[in-house]
């Protein structure tokens, strides 16, 4: 008997082990689901909030409201720019959500001007006016800027738009002070790159190519640059996660997208130009693009001749390997696009036809050939 209680001993106390294993699993069973409810309770109860709270914020501030208010847009104004200010004049409950369905609806396009718009209006209308440019009053004058314009023939436009001299104009848009304040309003568009002493004219390439409304007779040139700034701002803004992959400042890519506008022709493919572009320069070949030689003589020329290639300047992209100080010109977007996006070739050299065909080379012996074809050696 005593050696049968030894050996039961174990048993019972084995079974009392599983016993209270069974029930601390069990209770940990219940811990766990329990709080897996909860979690899932408050996911749901935040998901809940947050969906009532974008629904509410959709609707008008004030669907009861009889109030008007003149709202005005300025010319280049950011979709966050048009957001802050519906908010801060009282017309909208908060700006991210209408940011968010703006990119969510793929919407844009909204015009600059005066409107009047209310509490009483949701979302979707006040979205549906701004594009369709629903003011109060129309533009007092319109200005173009077509690409590819350098900062003197800019200057230019703008002196005759506001009665002033080419002279008056361009002396606003270098001077140091003036720059200065334009850096400190747009720091992220303008860097210090723009101050390199090599840099012929600060703001060459950084005002943007647009037809530009505006709601006053006599506008200042101030006022001018900071539209056309903030146009290039909102253009560049759409590339700046591609721009930062590929390791290029604004500056950088500005002056590039620059020389593409420079170089292309109506038949002309920028990417395959782009191309070629990169392609010397990760050789570490000189870009040799005669634009450049034009830009640093200033002088406007259908035809570079071998004398202008030995002109002493860091634009000399026939001396100098690697970009010029800065952009030649201003450029629009799809320069800017094939900057960033350029073709993957093997091409080295290209060469514009009269007809303004471009014919792509991968050797330098291709591309004596065909010079030899289409361009006169007089």
């Amino acid at each position: 008997m005593a050696a049968d209680d030894k050996n039961q001993n174990p048993n019972k106390k084995a079974q009392q082990n599983l016993l209270e294993h069974y029930h601390e699993a069990k209770l940990v069973r219940k811990i766990v689901m329990g709080i897996t409810i909860a979690v899932l309770s408050l996911i749901l109860l935040i998901g809940g909030g947050g969906y009532l709270y974008i629904k509410s914020a959709l609707k008008p501030l004030n669907a009861n409201s009889k109030i008007t208010k003149k709202v005005n847009i300025p010319i280049g104004s950011s979709v966050t720019s048009i957001a802050d200010k519906l908010v801060e004049d009282g017309i909208i409950k908060n700006a991210k959500v209408f940011k968010y369905y703006v990119k969510l609806k793929n919407e844009g396009g909204f015009m600059a001007g005066d409107y009047e718009l209310s509490p009483s209006m949701d979302v979707a209308e006040i979205v549906s006016r701004l594009k369709t440019g629903k003011v109060l009053k129309q533009a007092s004058f319109k200005v173009t800027f077509p690409e590819g314009q350098q900062l003197t023939e800019i200057a230019h436009v703008m002196a005759k738009a506001i009665h002033k001299s080419d002279n008056e104009v361009l002396t606003t848009l270098n001077d140091p002070a003036f720059i200065h304040s334009m850096m400190a309003k747009y720091p992220n568009l303008l860097t210090k790159d723009i101050l390199n002493p090599s840099v012929k004219y600060p703001l060459e390439g950084y005002l943007y190519p647009a037809t530009y409304s505006f709601y006053t007779p006599n506008p200042s040139v101030q006022e001018m640059v900071e539209v056309m700034l903030q146009k290039t701002q909102n253009v560049l803004g759409n590339y700046d996660e591609v721009r930062k992959k590929k390791n290029l400042t604004v500056h950088q890519l500005l002056t590039m997208s620059s020389l593409i506008e420079q170089e292309a022709t109506a038949k002309a493919d920028r990417k395959l130009i782009a191309s070629v572009f990169y392609n010397r320069i990760d050789k570490g070949m000189p870009l040799q693009t005669d634009p450049t030689i034009l830009y640093a003589q200033g002088k406007h020329k259908d035809k570079v001749l071998y004398s202008d290639l030995e002109v002493s300047s860091p634009y000399n992209t026939y001396q100098h390997t690697g970009l010029p100080p800065g952009p030649i010109s201003n450029s629009g977007e799809i320069s800017i696009d094939a900057a960033l996006n350029p073709d993957k070739t093997d091409y080295y050299y290209f060469l514009a036809k009269p007809d303004g065909s471009i014919i792509f080379s991968k050797t330098l012996d291709e591309h004596n050939r065909e010079k030899a074809k289409y361009i006169s050696s007089k």
